[in-house]
């Protein structure tokens, strides 16, 4: 029986030029590079600056995984932007997106979801797309995170980075298989009781104010492990793929020691772990498509490659995306 699946057309990034090192950081902040890296994993990050938006190096990620699908921007009827660091309280950052890449028809709005952001808006779209209500979307992940960091909390601002990441997802019809090309199953979660363990302290409706992240670090890897490993599980049973017929495993980057405890857990070996933590920190909504697009880069995906992408943020909220490359 033919089913739409919306199959990943193509995949685009992009990182501000300037690097920031743990070095680099040790000089504004009681931190050592030997520290950052032992918590973390963290090596560098990209910093963007005060004259790029999220929306400019959201557009560059996705004018690149247009010209790597061959689609022209008139030819895209939807754009979803996950962001927590918009240019704007309103209009959303994808409307902004949408005029800078050309794009005429159809509709644009941002999801909100923090880290697990990417896998929201990948879900959105993919329900809009086998729907029938549109037929190609882009979906953009961008952060401009070093700009709710509190620079003097240790804790917190070593960990984070900012970056874009694209791809382009088209409604195709395929024969209702596993074997089928695109997004074979989607799983979003959240649970509100923790939303104190990861946020940012302002906002127009309350301070008045930007504000900034503030996490309780333990309890946050304690909840990631335990809740990135069942959604993961929830979606193998689902499709009723074992743990060992997945390609590639693209987790948000957030932490080595959480990506390492999630791998032993579910008995994943580390060559099947794609990791850019350590070049790009923690870009929160934007990590897993940088992380797919290091993949694509590096030829680690083709066509035919099973690759699972799940993700935790503050809220909290988690999910977990099976695509068919």
């Amino acid at each position: 029986m033919a089913v739409l699946r919306s199959v990943i057309r193509s995949v685009g990034a992009h990182l501000p030029k300037r690097v920031v090192t743990n070095d680099d950081l040790s000089k504004i902040v009681d931190t050592t590079d030997e520290w950052i890296r032992e918590r973390s994993g963290i090596l560098q990050r990209h910093i963007a600056d005060e004259n790029e938006l999220t929306s400019d190096l959201g557009a560059a990620a996705a004018k690149q995984a247009l010209i790597r699908a061959g689609i022209d921007p008139v030819e895209i009827d939807l754009v979803i932007c996950a962001t927590a660091t918009p240019d704007r309280t309103f209009p959303a950052t994808a409307v902004k997106i949408q005029n800078m890449l050309g794009v005429t028809k159809g509709a644009a709005f941002d999801v909100q979801a923090v880290c697990s952001g990417f896998v929201y808006a990948l879900t959105v779209a993919d329900n809009f797309l086998k729907a029938g209500q549109f037929k190609r979307a882009l979906v953009i992940g961008a952060e401009t995170f070093s700009r709710i960091l509190d620079w003097s909390d240790r804790g917190t601002c070593v960990l984070f980075g900012d970056g874009a990441g694209a791809v382009v997802l088209e409604a195709q019809p395929q024969h209702g298989t596993r074997e089928d090309r695109g997004i074979l199953s989607t799983r979003i979660r959240s649970d509100g009781r923790f939303e104190d363990l990861l946020y940012v302290d302002g906002g127009p409706g309350s301070t008045k104010t930007v504000g900034h992240l503030r996490m309780n670090g333990r309890e946050v890897f304690r909840h990631a492990v335990q809740k990135i490993s069942g959604v993961i599980e929830e979606t193998l049973v689902e499709t009723g793929f074992a743990a060992d017929e997945i390609d590639l495993f693209i987790p948000h980057q957030a932490n080595k020691r959480i990506l390492d405890g999630i791998a032993k857990k579910l008995n994943v070996p580390p060559e099947k772990i794609v990791m850019t933590l350590d070049k790009h920190g923690n870009t929160s909504a934007a990590s897993i498509p940088l992380a797919l697009n290091q993949a694509f880069e590096d030829h680690r995906v083709k066509e035919g490659s099973l690759v699972l992408m799940e993700a935790m943020g503050g809220g909290f909220t988690w999910g977990a995306v099976l695509a068919r490359w």
